[in-house]
């Protein structure tokens, strides 16, 4: 499946990120006002072109996200990085493209930045959305050989094991399959960041502080991040919903798009 977004390398709190824009312009036609754009941030390793299928369903509205540091087309980072230095990063990065507000998407490690962006900066959090994510350090743990799997990065940036592991690391369980064709290796350094961002980094704490809209999303089919975490996250915030699929796996969203779509723009448009 080709890409529809564009893409550009931009320099932004020290780094250069490339980052992808989807339907920046209105679709022609549309009358009503431009709805906020959605910051969609990708799993561990995940490069901006495997979101097509998510964006492409969302024509009316203004897509955003970028490569993490090491992943996809974005340069290795020279430094370690936290998850809430990868909150400061978004909101630089939307300072750069002009936007005040902007609704979230977080996908399984996404998910973490989600979560820290809308704390530290709730002001210009419309709507949340975490799929597939956890509270990080109070997780509870998925799948032991697919988690003792991902420690080894090697796993992951080499060409020849790439597509076995993504196989079985991306689809996490579920019976329906997810399309591999658009994942590029990550680097092995770009991997072992993102890791021992994700180890160091808890939400637990200020989940009830997060006074915005929130949909939580899991699968019962996931064995990476297994369902029991959806709820912890569902019941540590007030007033959020909770949304439960079963069959897609770890990336729901990717092997059952539709349905998915359905959900968000539901939330979304509310």
């Amino acid at each position: 499946m080709a890409t529809t977004a564009s893409f550009t390398m931009i320099g932004v709190a020290g780094r250069r990120l490339r980052v992808g824009q989807w339907h920046v312009q209105p679709a022609p036609g549309a009358k009503a006002p431009a709805p906020r754009p959605l910051v969609i941030l990708s799993g561990i390793g995940m490069n901006m072109e495997m979101l097509e299928p998510i964006a492409r369903r969302l024509p009316d509205r203004r897509i955003i996200s970028f490569d993490m540091p090491g992943i996809g087309q974005s340069p290795d980072p020279i430094f370690p990085y936290t998850i809430p230095h990868m909150a400061l990063t978004l909101a630089a990065l939307l300072d750069r493209l002009r936007i005040d507000c902007v609704d979230l998407l977080g996908i399984s490690w996404g998910g973490a930045v989600a979560q820290q962006f809308a704390f530290q900066h709730r002001a210009r959090t419309g709507k949340l959305v975490l799929a597939a994510t956890s509270a990080g350090g109070t997780m509870i743990p998925g799948n032991a050989s697919m988690i003792s799997q991902m420690l080894d990065p090697m796993e992951y940036s080499v060409e020849k094991t790439l597509r076995r592991n993504l196989a079985m690391f991306y689809n996490g369980g579920g019976a329906d399959r997810v399309s591999l064709n658009a994942a590029t290796a990550p680097s092995p350094l770009g991997w072992s960041c993102q890791l021992a961002a994700f180890a160091g980094w808890s939400s637990a704490a200020f989940l009830p502080l997060l006074g915005m809209p929130v949909m939580v999303m899991g699968d019962a089919d996931d064995q990476l991040v297994p369902p029991a975490n959806a709820h912890f996250l569902h019941n540590a915030i007030p007033g959020s919903k909770l949304e439960m699929t079963a069959g897609g796996g770890h990336l729901f969203m990717l092997a059952q798009p539709d349905a998915f779509i359905g959900k968000l723009t539901g939330f979304l448009d509310a």
